[in-house]
């Protein structure tokens, strides 16, 4: 039987699926954003001159900071991280996904050795000298996140004169 998905498969209800799990573990149902005027801003220079950075929200900090709250909810917290940090010094602190995988190679989850390969190989311009860690956890508290988390991370993002942010989600 082939590993493939057929064209006849039945999609997999991901937005029920995940009502049905944390409801059962007491969240209140959680209201999707939806953007309707989500604008688009292209790339204002070749990819191989512009300065990236990394966000994840894996609940991914450096040994030498507090862990996550592995249960979080509406956890803002934001960790700067040295674009130079060592891949291997970091601790993972989340109880809503498996991160075996990212134990094992951190680059999977946040790709901190790829990007440094990118600038060396000059696909990409450069790196920020900050990496990000954070927004970990069910954030239900949406108007926070646009009235102050997001527009203080752009800020930080604009310091950095950052023209590509990766998001990573977890």
């Amino acid at each position: 039987m082939s590993t493939h998905a057929s064209a006849t498969s039945t999609p997999i209800a991901y937005v029920e699926g995940l009502a049905a799990y944390y409801g059962a573990m007491g969240h209140p149902a959680y209201e999707w954003t939806v953007n309707e005027s989500a604008p688009l801003h292209p790339l204002g220079k070749p990819l191989n001159e512009s300065r990236v950075t990394l966000l994840t929200s894996g609940g991914m900090s450096l040994c030498s900071m507090p862990p996550f709250d592995p249960l979080a909810r509406n956890d803002h917290r934001l960790d700067a991280i040295s674009s130079e940090a060592r891949s291997d010094d970091f601790q993972i602190h989340d109880a809503y996904y498996d991160h075996t995988d990212a134990e094992t190679d951190l680059n999977c989850q946040f790709p901190i050795d790829r990007l440094r390969e990118l600038a060396a190989q000059q696909e990409i311009g450069s790196l920020a000298p900050r990496f990000w860690s954070g927004f970990m956890g069910r954030i239900y508290n949406r108007s926070k996140v646009l009235q102050e988390s997001a527009p203080a991370f752009v800020a930080e993002l604009n310091k950095d004169e950052v023209d590509l942010l990766i998001a990573v989600p977890a």
